[in-house]
């Protein structure tokens, strides 16, 4: 297949979003090297296409700072912990990548030097301009902020042209398809009505970020092979959020 002129892509930039419960495959906690290497495989094609790709990736197949707070935990403290194991995953899919061929670097919001870069926003725009793969870890760097929140934001700093929610399902129903087989999915739906109905695809902050920016968000299937690069191309797959028409 011929690959589209860059010039030709809806999207120059993406921001994707992975949770780190998308990192564990079939396992109960951890990386699935397995499932790295295919996302891998993905985002290197995307990068062929000419499209510049930054991941946001979450913490919770090792740690759930929320989880931790409802046992007692200092909010605080779990959200700290929380935004560690983000780092974590972030080094676990720069060896992936590296090893597929990509050059990558970990910009992480809590400085340590020894393992990442410090997140600097001209830093990171000039490494997606030079080709690289970029990964952004430990959240916002602060806590009581999810790392939906940190992928809207990090979005809106280097100026992506969407924001790629990858999860367990092929878009946003009207109830859970799982339970009901009547349930609607939506092609595109607004940001006030994804909020008012509460779809939880992303938290409050984060749609209302991407809101005040007419940022899209789309939502797709991570586990279905090649979605990546068909989300990247603008192909009709998922579900769009974005503003009303």
């Amino acid at each position: 297949m011929t690959e589209p002129a860059a010039s030709a892509l809806p999207y120059q930039r993406i921001v994707l979003k992975l949770s780190g419960e998308a990192l564990m495959g079939d396992g109960q906690y951890g990386v699935d090297p397995e499932v790295v290497t295919r996302i891998a495989g993905e985002v290197a094609e995307c990068a062929r296409m000419g499209i510049e790709v930054a991941v946001v990736i979450g913490g919770g197949n090792i740690f759930r700072g929320v989880a931790g707070a409802a046992r007692g935990m200092d909010r605080t403290s779990a959200d700290y912990m929380g935004m560690l194991a983000t780092v974590i995953n972030a080094l676990a899919i720069q060896d992936g990548f590296e090893k597929s061929g990509l050059k990558t670097r970990v910009m992480s919001g809590i400085e340590m030097p020894r393992v990442a870069e410090p997140f600097i926003r001209r830093r990171a725009i000039r490494h997606l301009e030079k080709g690289r793969i970029v990964v952004f870890a430990a959240g916002t760097g602060n806590p009581y902020f999810t790392t939906d929140t940190a992928a809207a934001l990090r979005a809106m700093e280097i100026g992506a042209g969407v924001l790629m929610k990858a999860t367990k399902v092929d878009g946003l129903y009207d109830s859970d398809p799982k339970k009901n087989p009547e349930a609607r999915k939506f092609e595109s739906i607004t940001y006030d009505e994804c909020l008012a109905r509460n779809l939880k695809v992303m938290d409050a902050t984060a749609i209302s970020l991407c809101r005040e920016h007419a940022l899209p968000i789309l939502v797709f299937n991570l586990f279905e092979p090649g979605n990546i690069v068909r989300a990247a191309r603008g192909e009709h797959i998922g579900s769009v959020v974005r503003a009303a028409a």
